[in-house]
């Protein structure tokens, strides 16, 4: 059972009412409205291939050849030809046999060969190395710039969020403002005499204008 007079109702929605006409608007911190501008600083992606590239020089070009070369099925299916054939005629004999069993001049020709072109695969690779080097900092410093992007946009989205949550306030705020103002204009209008209340709607009222049968 309700025991809270009306009298008592009336006077807390009053002070309510009341209240919330005199209570300020929230603050709307314009000067937070301007979205940051986020400068980039840092120096653009390469193409590491390409700037290694430029900084080669001839050796370093030769070198990736020879080895390119040796390291190709096509050298291995010419030298085994070659060495084939070197066996069968020094053993077979059909022209003088320039290098008999067990070919000695075939093992020097060998051991040149492996002697010289193992120094030019060492400098391939160590040449592949330092590229290896370059892209893996270039990978580290593109994810540096991406977590500096994304940091940047992360910002961007906490100060709309701010500003959102800045415009949601004053929005209630005036709704509840207007609300007490309907509130207000309703109690008054209920205590106001009744001859007053029917004045006013009078007043507000639109005048009819005159038919053409009145005017005549």
């Amino acid at each position: 059972m309700d025991t809270v007079p009306n009298k008592t109702r009336v006077g807390l929605s009053t002070t309510k009412q009341e209240q919330a006409l005199r209570s300020p608007f929230p603050h709307l911190d314009v000067a937070q409205w301007r979205f940051p501008k986020f400068t980039h600083k840092h120096a653009p992606i390469i193409n590491v291939n390409e700037a290694h590239d430029e900084k080669m020089s001839r050796g370093a070009k030769i070198a990736d050849a020879v080895a390119t070369t040796v390291g190709s099925w096509p050298f291995i299916i010419v030298q085994s030809i070659i060495l084939l054939s070197w066996i069968v005629l020094n053993v077979i004999g059909w022209i003088k046999a320039w290098d008999p069993y067990p070919f000695i001049l075939l093992n020097l020709a060998l051991s040149f060969q492996a002697a010289y072109s193992a120094p030019f695969v060492m400098m391939s690779q160590n040449r592949q190395a330092q590229k290896d080097r370059l892209t893996a900092e270039n990978d580290y410093l593109t994810d540096c710039k991406g977590e500096e992007e994304l940091r940047n946009v992360m910002e961007h989205l906490d100060h709309q969020d701010h500003m959102i949550i800045q415009l949601l306030e004053h929005i209630e705020a005036q709704h509840e403002r207007i609300e007490a103002l309907h509130q207000l204009i309703l109690q008054r209008l209920e205590q106001a005499p009744a001859e007053v209340v029917k004045s006013a709607i009078t007043i507000d009222a639109p005048t009819p204008q005159p038919t053409a049968d009145q005017q005549q």
